[in-house]
């Protein structure tokens, strides 16, 4: 019986699964960064993956915690800044700033920032990945209180075995909400006129 066992186990093991979620997850932060023009392995759309439904599901609840910790570093790393020391590293100004009280300050505010980042990379697996995290995908998301990803399934199923592909995506990215560039996706309403017969 699975009772209160939660999830999908999608035929692995559980640390292979574990690998599976972080590596997914950290795909989908990584189609955020800079590519060349010309680069092999750009991605069509950044901030999005294209997976089977059920691993879609599985990894859009880690994604979802990473970018709430990632905001909450964020929201105490700008408190940090109020006692930030505005001399250049190893000057005699920083130098003194840095046996200051206002160092103090500054170390308290920013360790809520310290600990969300190494809490991400704990949960990811990628320290890149967590940067771009931090610098792209955390600000853009700052005013939401959540839901920052959705799945749209797809119409085709995958090659090879027929699984049920879908799309993981963050809310709000600039081509995904264009329909030109928007996949196909698979209505759950039958068509006007089109009765069970």
């Amino acid at each position: 019986m699975r009772h209160r066992r939660k999830g999908r186990v999608l035929g692995r093991s559980p640390s292979h699964q574990r690998a599976l979620l972080r590596n997914l997850a950290a795909a989908l932060m990584l189609t955020e960064r800079e590519y060349e023009a010309d680069e092999v392995g750009a991605p069509k759309v950044a901030g999005r993956i294209v997976t089977t439904v059920a691993k879609a599901k599985e990894v859009r609840p880690l994604v979802e915690r990473c970018i709430t910790i990632a905001k909450r570093g964020l929201q105490s790393s700008s408190k940090a800044n109020e006692f930030a020391a505005t001399a250049e590293r190893n000057s005699a100004a920083w130098k003194q700033w840095r046996e200051s009280d206002q160092w103090r300050k500054w170390a308290q505010a920013s360790a809520p920032a310290v600990v969300a980042r190494r809490r991400v990379v704990q949960l990811l697996g990628d320290k890149k990945a967590a940067r771009i995290l931090f610098e792209k995908i955390a600000p853009r998301f700052i005013d939401r209180p959540g839901g920052y990803t959705r799945i749209l399934k797809l119409s085709t199923p995958r090659l090879g075995d027929a699984g049920p592909r879908a799309v993981l995506e963050f809310v709000g990215s600039g081509p995904a909400v264009d329909r030109g560039t928007a996949p196909q996706v698979q209505s759950r309403r039958p068509a006007k006129g089109a009765g069970a017969s």
